[in-house]
Order: C-alpha cells, then sequence, then structure tokens
C-alpha cells in the first residue's frame, strides 16, 4: 500500500511534469500564431520525449489511487494535501487539453495535419459523452 508521503511525492512530481509540458504547449501556441511558418519539429520532440515520462507517471497515479481508495474516511481527512494536489492536477490536465486542442485546430487551419491524423468529428460535439451516457442509461 502506498504511504501518504509516496503519494504527495509523486502527484507533486506529476504536478511539474504537466507544468513543462505546459510550458511547450505554450511556446507552440506562440509559434502557431506567427504569420511565418516556424518549424513545429521542436514541439515535436519534446513531446515525444515526454510522453513515456506521462505515461510512467499516469500508471503510478492509477496504483495511489487504488490504494487511496482503500484508506479510511479518517485516515483520508489526515492528508487534506493530497486533495488539494489531486485538485491542482485535475486543473492542469484540463488546461492542457484545452491548449492542445486550440493548437490543434490551428494546425488543421493551416493544413499541416495529415488526413490519417485528423480528429473524429464527435470530438467537436461537446456533449457527445454526456449524450452517449444517456443513451446507454436508458436502454
Amino acid at each position: 500500500m502506498s504511504l501518504p508521503q509516496e503519494i504527495v511525492a509523486d502527484l507533486q512530481a506529476r504536478l511539474d511534469l504537466c507544468q513543462e509540458l505546459l510550458g511547450v504547449i505554450e511556446r507552440e501556441a506562440q509559434a502557431l500564431r506567427r504569420a511565418d511558418q516556424p518549424s513545429l519539429f521542436e514541439f515535436y520532440q519534446i513531446r515525444k520525449n515526454l510522453l513515456p515520462r506521462l505515461n510512467q507517471s499516469l500508471d503510478t497515479l492509477r496504483r495511489h489511487r487504488a490504494n487511496w481508495q482503500q484508506y479510511s474516511q479518517d485516515e483520508r481527512a489526515r492528508h487534506p494535501e493530497i486533495g488539494m494536489l489531486l485538485r491542482q492536477n485535475q486543473d492542469l490536465t484540463m488546461k492542457l487539453i484545452v491548449l492542445d486542442r486550440e493548437n490543434e485546430q490551428s494546425l488543421l487551419r493551416r493544413g499541416m495535419v495529415p488526413a490519417r491524423e485528423l480528429p473524429s468529428v464527435n470530438r467537436q460535439r461537446p456533449h457527445f459523452v454526456a449524450d452517449l451516457y444517456r443513451r446507454q442509461g436508458t436502454s
């Protein structure tokens, strides 16, 4: 079972990693706003290098989540910093997703995305997942 100190350390490491990714995505957004056609290969390489660390971090969080759910309510209440770090990680992850989608839209407008990499049309429907759950719940 994970110790709360280990969970805090891993959540903080995940937050730092997401901050690093946020910096990359923001720099990419700035590059995409420029009138000239800057090379985006640097951002691709950085993302490619960050991916294994993100996957490892995600696996660690999954393991901690399973262990954290086994703690009693009293035990969880003694570590409010874990809840705070979880919320910070969730907020930052949502920010990353939104900024990354904006960058993706910029790439699409410039025609810089190969046809095989085009996003699903369902991603453009904001209530697609909610509608899907609603339909599954009634049948």
